[in-house]
């Protein structure tokens, strides 16, 4: 028999196969949209043409006196009006355009007495479809994904009886801080529940209730119905990203701002340098800690090239060598392991200190993620032309194929470096192990390829590929070995042109966005700091990272480079870009001078938390919980040293830098004072541009042309010059050139000081 629970009852009862006027109706090619007011719920009811409907509760009065009071429809929707004995409500129903199927509700209740809510029931319900009078047999379908935490508030499912169908739920969360900052609520895990009953539910109120009188948006849903049923992973993963994009592109826009990150890197690069904290010695050489004077645990190759490579970045992007990147470097030999052949986590004369105070700090024992880490960072400083990366990097893929090999490209989580025996096989019972480190070995080995042309590199990456394949929406293990994973299979179609690491890249990118914030939470303390399309570091992680996400950030340049003129899916396109655009405005809460100091924990897990450093905190939280509890990440400091050589493009000759918040390629400059390049991501939304003087100079008068618009520029207080443009086109720069003076009016100028 058929669970029901007592709140869907009644829908069930009211829809079973009856024939019942609707009060509003819409109808597109392959749906049909009817709302019922049924006196204890406002519901719209989806129907499919081949016969599977649902049900989603658009407003909901237990005492069973709802009543419509006024209702208006318009071009593109209708309002409900309605009252029940606790306050009233008004239900928008709209169908933006250009997505004739995509239904946004919003719903807004106005108690009209202070109004404790202990449960709300979730809003969608499968109905059995509709089929004479007789009741049919209930509906069955699959949720692939579901909210965790703070994650984005959506529901991906798909029916398998009566036929084929499929849909997106996706909650708006950020419509309902007001509610949360009323009764003190948090908007973590309210999108969910199983099969036959899921979707968003208020979360209950506790010590505050709902005060009267003032609306409180409740609900602001957005239901995406498909007529196929993707089958597979790899269509699964497609149709996900496809229908997630839809969605964004609709959805209100979250407003950015530009920031100035070429002064919080000079703040960030003297706090480096000048703070103790952020260093350690041993045996005479200067090593990175992980975490601001954090002095307990031994030096770490991960931590040193995690800062160095956005470091050597800049110094290409400056043309200026920094001492803090030649401290760095000088260190790395020093972890090299002779005993294997490899570059490990700790440093070699240092591991005896570790502790033991987790697990993954005990002499030998390696985590799989962090033995391939520093070996993917030396890789790309190798290809920059460091010979001591080539060699501490070549010097140590044996031991790691090896590694490979006796795993079955199967990592579990730690395992002991000399004999391979598994220490920890499984994240959690039944989750498996590191399950995205097949990704980021392919990427190793393809760096490897590329510098040393050997096709053994390349047979590796491809046996760490397959090894991908089956592992669905459950590939990440950690954020940044999925992102870099996301851009090896990339190369590997490239490589190959077999279709399936296309579709693998798809997967990675698809397990990426069901972690990720989509929303903006602005109650508690979260209303000093920004979290729109953060990127969280693990599946279960309640918190985000800097380092995971600048890595995140990192790997999604890399991967439109490589995706230069390849047709991907435009979705993959515009989500890159707007993560990429919202990292650069939001990412500067992660440093503690820009938070107040109620926003900061002052019980921090590692080292201490100093609240006027440029070095940026570990972990942004839920409004109600201070932030900055694990602690200040100097291996997160590379941040703005990575943000300004990909957002920058300096122009000397005319004394001014182009910033772009959008991804950009294929750069040309000419003798013309001329200079093109193409704007990425998706022309249904927008990025900013900035004409930003150097060195206190004025800017040069400039002629800017866009392929897709009429550029319309506005001088900001600062003296810069922003526009407002379309992703997807080309930009044409030119610039006035300075006027030369002549060399008869120079002598004559230079005789007379004489």
């Amino acid at each position: 028999m058929d669970e029901i629970s007592p709140w869907i009852a009644p829908a069930h009862q009211f829809f079973a196969g009856r024939d019942i006027q609707h009060d509003y109706c819409r109808k597109t090619p392959d749906f049909t949209f009817e709302a019922f007011n049924t006196k204890d719920a406002l519901w719209v009811v989806i129907s499919w043409k081949k016969g599977r409907r649902l049900a989603f509760r658009a407003a909901y009065a237990p005492g069973a006196d709802l009543r419509t009071e006024q209702l208006e429809e318009g071009e593109n929707g209708v309002v409900f009006r309605l009252k029940a004995n606790f306050g009233s409500y008004e239900v928008r129903l709209n169908f933006p355009l250009p997505e004739p199927s995509l239904l946004h509700c919003r719903t807004t209740l106005t108690p009209s007495m202070p109004l404790h809510i202990p449960f709300w029931p979730r809003d969608c319900v499968p109905l059995p479809a509709a089929a004479g009078k007789r009741p049919q047999a209930m509906a069955t379908g699959k949720i692939h994904l579901r909210q965790t935490g703070l994650r984005s508030g959506l529901v991906f499912l798909d029916f398998t009886r009566p036929v084929h169908g499929s849909m997106l739920y996706f909650q708006n969360l950020s419509a309902l801080n007001d509610y949360c900052n009323a009764t003190e609520t948090s908007l973590s895990d309210t999108v969910g529940g199983r099969w036959g009953e899921f979707g968003f539910s208020l979360p209950p109120t506790k010590e505050k209730p709902l005060p009267a009188g003032k609306p409180f948006i409740i609900s602001d849903a957005w239901l995406l119905p498909d007529t196929a049923r993707p089958a597979g992973e790899f269509a699964l993963a497609r149709q996900f990203l496809d229908m997630l994009s839809r969605v964004y592109s609709s959805l209100p826009p979250i407003q950015t701002t530009y920031r100035n990150w070429p002064d919080i890197l000079k703040k960030s690069l003297h706090d480096l340098e000048q703070k103790s904290g952020c260093w350690a010695q041993v045996n005479g050489k200067s090593y990175l800690n992980a975490y601001v004077s954090d002095y307990a645990t031994p030096p770490e190759s991960m931590v040193q090239l995690a800062v160095l490579l956005p470091l050597t970045d800049y110094e290409e992007w400056s043309g200026e060598k920094q001492k803090v990147a030649a401290v760095i470097r000088e260190g790395l030999p020093q972890f090299y392991d002779e005993k294997i052949g490899s570059v490990t986590r700790w440093l070699v004369s240092a591991e005896e200190k570790l502790d033991g105070s987790e697990e993954h700090k005990k002499p030998r024992v390696m985590d799989s993620w962090y033995l391939h880490h520093p070996l993917l960072n030396l890789s790309r400083l190798a290809l920059k032309g460091e010979r001591m990366a080539r060699t501490l990097l070549l010097s140590s893929l044996d031991y790691i194929i090896k590694v490979a090999r006796h795993f079955n490209y199967d990592w579990p989580v730690f395992y002991h470096l000399d004999t391979l025996e598994v220490i920890k096989a499984e994240a959690a019972e039944g989750k498996g192990g590191e399950r995205d480190v097949p990704g980021i070995y392919a990427h190793v080995m393809l760096q490897a390829y590329e510098l040393t042309k050997e096709r053994k590199y390349l047979l590796e990456a491809k046996r760490a590929a397959n090894a991908l394949k089956g592992r669905g929406f459950n590939i990440f293990y950690q954020a940044n070995n999925t992102a870099f994973a996301s851009g090896a299979m990339l190369r590997l179609w490239k490589e190959t042109g077999d279709k399936v690491y296309l579709d693998l890249s798809y997967l990675c990118l698809a397990n990426i966005f069901k972690n990720v914030w989509l929303w903006d939470c602005d109650y508690g303390y979260a209303r000093y700091y920004q979290t729109y399309f953060a990127l969280f570091p693990l599946n279960d992680a309640p918190y985000t990272a800097v380092y995971e996400e600048l890595e995140g950030f990192s790997a999604f340049h890399d991967y439109l480079n490589h995706a230069k003129g390849l047709e991907i899916m435009p979705a993959v396109r515009l989500l890159l870009a707007e993560f990429i655009k919202h990292m650069m405005h939001r990412s500067l809460f992660y440093y503690p001078p820009q938070l107040p100091p109620s926003v900061l924990s002052s019980d921090v897990k590692s080292g201490e938390l100093d609240n006027k450093l440029w070095i940026p905190v570990e972990d942004l939280q839920d409004g109600w919980k201070t932030s900055g509890t694990v602690g200040q990440e100097v291996y997160g400091a590379g941040l703005p040293f990575a943000l300004v050589p990909r957002h920058y493009y300096k122009i000397p000759e005319a004394s001014m830098m182009v910033y772009i918040d959008y991804p950009t390629c294929s750069f040309i400059k000419r003798k013309d004072h001329t200079l093109s390049f193409v704007v990425q991501g998706d022309e249904r939304l927008h990025c900013r541009m900035m004409l930003i003087p150097l060195d206190d100079k004025p800017l040069p008068l400039c002629q800017v042309t866009f392929s897709r618009q009429k550029p319309e520029g506005k001088r900001t207080p600062e003296g810069y010059l922003e526009f407002i443009l379309l992703g997807n086109q080309r930009v044409r720069i030119k610039w006035e050139a300075p006027k030369k003076k002549s060399i008869k009016r120079s002598t004559k100028q230079l005789i007379k000081s004489l």
